[in-house]
């Protein structure tokens, strides 16, 4: 399987923050927010993987991630020109996915939580049909909600809407089998002359090929859209790590300890951070080993 991370828009909820740079690089506490999707691709086993942004930060994305061989890892980059949908990643990369299943999951969202990683590899087998995630909020009519029945079969998605017919929001993380782009090209654009991920998941529903995953109460799923929300998700990972010990989204612990990168190279890396709390963390994993 193949992942995306789509890190376009421009980020107006943050102005001024993101006046000249993207959202994504922005630090949620010690890290680029990227680093967060990107942990989540590779904890579902994901090794190629391409990321999308606008022209302006693509060359950022760039230097700060390379070709993705320091993790083991294989990276490549295309641009969006304007931001026309989330489902337009899938004809962007079309090449890149060449019929192969793929995951897509979004620049700004976190997830944190135990058994997550098994979700994740469940739903990286996928090889017909698509998987969305459903997560209980509170007050739906903010999301995309989705309807299933007792057999996680998807049965409806809204966009937002007025009378919910769940409380299960739809995250940004989304899985679907190697016919994901030729669907993409075949949707119209919305009011908003985009193309919708909510309609793509509906295709798939149409031919009784749309699972959900539901995140459990132990769960966290945090969205930085704007100022309130990159500090809430700042002060999560800083009271997580400080109680815990343990780093949230450590591409660098968890390319080493799926074996993507030696110690040697682990070492190598933690040169780079020696004077911060992140690299004595690097370090503290070769002692242990």
């Amino acid at each position: 399987m193949k992942g995306i991370i789509l890190s376009g828009g421009t980020g107006s909820r943050l102005f001024p923050l993101t006046n000249v740079l993207s959202k994504q690089i922005l630090p949620v506490y010690d890290k680029p927010m990227i680093y967060y999707p990107l942990s989540v691709l590779m904890l579902a086993g994901i090794r190629e993987i391409l990321i999308i942004s606008s022209p302006r930060d693509l060359p950022v994305f760039e230097r700060l991630l390379g070709d993705g061989s320091d993790y083991g890892l294989r990276f490549e980059y295309r641009f969006q020109e304007r931001p026309a949908g989330l489902a337009q990643a899938f004809i962007i990369g079309e090449d890149f996915i060449d019929h192969e299943p793929v995951c897509m999951i979004l620049g700004d969202n976190l997830f944190y939580g135990q058994s997550f990683n098994q979700q994740l590899e469940r739903c990286a087998r996928l090889t017909d049909g698509a998987v969305i995630f459903g997560y209980y909020v509170k007050y739906p009519n903010a999301y995309g909600v989705v309807e299933f029945d007792e057999h996680m079969n998807a049965i409806s998605i809204e966009e937002k809407p007025e009378n919910p017919k769940s409380h299960y929001a739809v995250p940004g993380l989304y899985f679907y089998d190697g016919n994901v782009s030729e669907m993409a090209k075949t949707l119209k654009p919305s009011k908003r002359n985009e193309l919708e991920i909510t309609d793509l998941s509906c295709e798939y529903l149409k031919r009784g090929k749309l699972k959900v995953e539901l995140m459990g109460r132990g769960m966290a799923w945090l969205d930085t859209g704007t100022h309130q929300d990159l500090l809430r998700a700042s002060n999560f990972v800083e009271t997580i790590q400080s109680r815990q010990g343990m780093f949230i989204a450590c591409i660098e612990e968890i390319a080493y300890k799926r074996k993507y990168i030696g110690a040697e190279q682990l070492e190598r890396l933690a040169r780079r951070y020696v004077s911060t709390d992140y690299g004595r963390y690097l370090y503290d994993l070769l002692k242990a080993q």
